[in-house]
């Protein structure tokens, strides 16, 4: 079984065309999320692959992106309750 590292990922994308690609990209690798931050399990390939496929959609002067990294040795602490998140069938730009 591969090793996996937990990271945070986050964007901030002015375009909505880039934020619709965007989205669709970090669902394939999170396992969580709270509007535009998510939480991914990766392997180091995994995170190549996140990194490579969200540089060939952002523009590099007007968005943004992170993937942080998470300190391995701390415990991890979830609060809540966990659900699979759902996307509303609408989507508001204002």
């Amino acid at each position: 079984m591969p090793h996996r590292t937990l990271y945070i990922a986050a964007y901030d994308v002015s375009d909505n065309a880039r934020l619709r690609d965007a989205l669709k990209v970090l669902k394939g690798y999170a396992s969580g999320r709270q509007k535009s931050v998510f939480e991914c399990f990766l392997t180091d390939a995994e995170r190549h692959a996140l990194v490579s496929e969200i540089q060939e959609l952002l523009d590099p002067i007007e968005d943004r992106f992170f993937l942080l990294r998470l300190e391995p040795r701390g415990k991890v602490r979830v609060r809540g309750k966990g659900i699979k998140p759902i996307d509303p069938p609408w989507f508001y730009v204002g």
